[in-house]
């Protein structure tokens, strides 16, 4: 008898140990997946990027291994210094602009009135739209003779301009095409911050005496901070990597004013075939968007509150 009640106990043991070990590999059989994903098309990609900057490659030719050569001449080269100049003045024109106005279009539809959801979801639709035939649309928007804007210019007598023509101009007018794509986009996560905020909190400062100015910047901007961050951060790394409106719009041009920096690692490793001075490139672009972020989350984190109490 003593010896059933044992031979149960131990298969009791057994099938318990089975059950906590199937349970303690099921989320990383889940997350396996995605795992390799990440593996395959992002980590390996990114070492393979750093050993090819030490080496002189065509993609015809076997590769030359020349060390930091690569590194050393980009320090040397005008036109990649220049690209990084014209990337940060676009960051420049892009960001504050975008995130103001996200701001603003967040406050102005975080109302409960009838077909509201409708006009969130017209603000949105740019977002969604492939960026090379918006790119395309906004060609003939910006076209000095025939487009849109100059039209409406000439309209109220104001003088044409020449927009992608024009190397004052250019940048500019790339900018605001990717402003009118993703403020929409950012809106939608201001609005989340916002109606994430307690009411209660603006009907205690209305009884306090304060206005709406005063409550915006007292209660409803200290609280997007969190949402801010991240806006920013990701809005700061994606204009770094601005290429496709760059590349159907204006392609580097007119002259180099609008030769950003990845338009730059594009024609240095797949016009040029310089593969190992593009993948130089590459890693210095990685760098400096490190360290901007890492200053956005000094910056910003360090004033930004997550709760209420």
């Amino acid at each position: 008898m003593s010896t059933t009640i044992s031979t149960r106990t131990v298969h009791s043991d057994k099938s318990l140990m089975r059950e906590k070990m199937s349970r303690s590999l099921a989320p990383y059989l889940l997350v396996f997946p995605s795992f390799v994903g990440v593996m395959a098309f992002m980590l390996v990609p990114a070492l393979a990027v750093i050993v090819i900057s030490f080496f002189k490659w065509n993609m015809l030719s076997p590769p030359n291994y020349v060390g930091l050569h690569n590194y050393v001449d980009i320090l040397h080269d005008p036109i990649a210094l220049h690209s990084i100049v014209t990337t940060a003045y676009y960051v420049l024109l892009n960001i504050p602009l975008q995130t103001v106005v996200a701001i603003m279009l967040a406050l102005l539809l975080n109302r409960r009135l009838p077909g509201m959801g409708i006009f969130r979801a017209l603000f949105v639709l740019p977002w969604l739209a492939a960026p090379v035939a918006i790119s395309v649309v906004w060609q003939w928007v910006f076209d000095p003779t025939s487009g849109v804007f100059d039209a409406l210019l000439s309209s109220i007598g104001l003088p044409r301009l020449q927009w992608l023509a024009s190397p004052t101009e250019a940048l500019p007018a790339v900018a605001l095409v990717n402003i009118w794509q993703w403020t929409g986009y950012n809106m939608l996560f201001f609005l989340a911050g916002l109606q994430g905020i307690p009411k209660y909190l603006y009907e205690a400062s209305e009884l306090d005496g304060a206005g709406k100015v005063r409550q915006f910047f007292s209660i409803t901007l200290p609280l997007l901070r969190p949402t801010l961050l991240f806006v920013l951060v990701t809005s700061v790394i994606g204009s770094f990597q601005v290429f496709d409106t760059v590349y159907v719009m204006t392609q580097g041009g007119p002259g180099t004013s609008t030769n950003v920096y990845n338009f730059y690692i594009f024609q240095q490793g797949f016009q040029f075939f310089h593969m190992g001075y593009a993948a130089a490139l590459s890693v210095i672009l990685f760098v400096v968007i490190l360290l901007v972020t890492l200053f956005q989350m000094r910056f910003v984190g360090k004033r930004t509150t997550y709760d209420l109490g």
